[in-house]
């Protein structure tokens, strides 16, 4: 008799070791932690402790995904609030870039728009828009995160400052704010630090069908290779798409 048909035996016949329990005090089991036998009882013990340890890991680690789905949907709310506040069109992409930069910590962020009515064509937030811009955020289904491999449209993010020996970190704070609408560049002697991951999402006319109804791309930027990566979900990123198309269609012709 091998051990599959012992197995096998046992499984069909559950009430064996009721009718033998005598032996469940004799059978001696190797301790994984150790070289002493242990008897079958605490052989189970272990393994219902393992299990526990298992199941308290996978429930932290649930709560912590909680946690963190809050974190960012509190600052999803404050952020979308920010952006219906803001009553003038001419200030709105910048509320919805620097609301982002603010709200959830993007070093950079940048946005530009295509397409717009007449009063709006010579504003600072409708410039540096190439053709290949266009087509590409015209391919984009979902979100892009991943390396910045030099995208046309990183170059509207600028560098990421950081404040030299002695200067004033509001200073640094300012230049970031600028380079996020205007792309400009560092002069004031301070550091700077490359963009290395990005997102870029595209912005859709909420009242037009799928064909040529992307109107603007919206790109946020870290220094950090892991802020945005390729296996990162996008759901949320999915959602600041949809808001801020939604809110920039007003500027749009109708």
């Amino acid at each position: 008799m091998n051990d599959r048909e012992v197995a096998d035996y046992l499984l069909a016949n559950p009430e064996f070791f009721a009718d033998h329990a005598e032996l469940l005090a004799t059978i001696r089991l190797a301790n994984p932690h150790g070289k002493a036998a242990v008897s079958l009882q605490e052989r189970q013990m272990e393994m219902l402790r393992d299990k526990n340890k298992l199941l308290e890991r996978r429930l932290a680690e649930l709560l912590r995904y909680g946690h963190e789905n809050d974190s960012i949907s509190a600052k999803f709310n404050r952020w979308t609030a920010r952006v219906m506040a803001e009553r003038d069109p001419y200030a709105l992409p910048r509320a919805i870039s620097h609301g982002l930069r603010d709200v959830f910590d993007v070093p950079q962020t940048a946005l530009r728009v295509w397409d717009v009515a007449e009063q709006y064509q010579q504003a600072d937030f409708t410039r540096q828009v190439g053709e290949e811009v266009r087509l590409f955020a015209g391919s984009l289904a979902t979100p892009y995160c991943g390396a910045n491999t030099g995208f046309e449209a990183a170059q509207w993010l600028g560098p990421v400052v950081t404040a030299a020996p002695g200067e004033a970190s509001d200073a640094v704070e300012a230049h970031n704010g600028t380079s996020s609408t205007s792309g400009a560049n560092s002069t004031n002697g301070a550091g700077s630090d490359t963009i290395e991951s990005i997102s870029l999402i595209a912005l859709r006319d909420p009242e037009r069908d799928e064909t040529g109804n992307v109107f603007g791309l919206l790109v946020m930027g870290s220094t950090d290779p892991r802020r945005f990566h390729d296996g990162m979900a996008t759901d949320f990123l999915m959602q600041i798409g949809t808001l801020a198309s939604a809110a920039l269609s007003r500027l749009l012709p109708r």
